[in-house]
């Protein structure tokens, strides 16, 4: 692509480049502009291409008693923190082991903890509420965060055991020779190094569990609603007003938490994965 530009006449490789660069803007930034006309729009009707009347209206039927959003949005984060606490009490050890142990089959073991990924989920889900339903964990909180917790684990685990596989092992021999226990060596220098690595991972598991609707949907429905599902209800019902907002709700997190995995996961922790 570059070779083929420079030698092309220099407006022609301008008017390329623009190109190039207002369709990769729109297929980037289309849906997120729908998503806000959608959200400020009072009457939109074929045939017209942008909506008759802007307004407001719709950001107060949201965010009203009846609208529900703030009781989903509440229910989502709180599902979405214990998900997170439940992923890296599993995550933590784990990753450890995998990283400074000298496992049999350690390949196996992280594969296996991939394998929610690779299978089709609809499948899963449908079972999933099938043996829930005969524990009564069917419209529960506990059995929507063990859904999401399931798929979690694959971040939380893979990232964690990046993160202590990028310390130095001197570090923590260091420690030892000065005669702090095997826990003081971990908890006072293992544990902190590691720290911004379980950060990241635990932002990986919240958003994932922020977003995740197929598995609320066929667990949780009808006595857990999560935001997922209260747009996904809008949007079954027409009311792309209302899915618009509660998409952009939804997006407001995920960049603010995904600039501080930026900010948190290292060259060296990402260099280490599936290590």
């Amino acid at each position: 692509m570059s070779v083929a530009l420079r030698r092309m006449p220099p407006w022609t490789a301008i008017v390329t480049r623009a190109v190039v660069l207002a369709v990769l803007a729109f297929v980037i930034f289309g849906p997120l502009l729908n998503l806000v006309l959608w959200a400020f729009t009072e009457r939109w009707y074929f045939p017209h291409k942008l909506p008759q009347q802007f307004g407001v209206s719709y950001w107060f039927k949201v965010f009203s008693p009846r609208g529900g959003a703030i009781t989903s949005l509440l229910t989502s984060i709180w599902i979405a923190v214990l998900t997170v606490v439940l992923a890296l009490a599993v995550a933590v050890p784990a990753g450890y082991a995998l990283a400074r142990l000298r496992l049999p089959l350690r390949w196996l073991i992280l594969l296996l903890f991939l394998l929610p990924q690779a299978v089709p989920n609809l499948p899963i889900y449908v079972n999933i509420a099938r043996i829930f339903y005969t524990l009564t964990l069917n419209g529960t909180i506990l059995g929507v965060v063990l859904v999401h917790a399931s798929h979690g684990l694959v971040l939380a685990v893979w990232i964690a055991s990046a993160a202590f596989a990028a310390i130095d092992v001197s570090l923590e021999e260091a420690a030892r020779n000065m005669g702090a226990s095997p826990w003081r060596t971990f908890t006072s220098v293992t544990l902190p190094l590691a720290l911004p690595g379980l950060i990241a991972s635990a932002i990986f598991v919240f958003l994932e569990s922020l977003d995740e609707f197929t598995g609320t949907f066929f667990v949780g429905v009808p006595d857990v609603t999560t935001l997922p599902l209260l747009m996904f209800n809008a949007s079954n019902g027409g009311n792309y007003q209302i899915a618009s907002i509660t998409a952009l709700l939804l997006l407001v997190p995920s960049i603010a938490f995904m600039l501080l995995v930026e900010r948190f996961l290292k060259a060296d922790v990402l260099s280490m994965v599936g290590k």
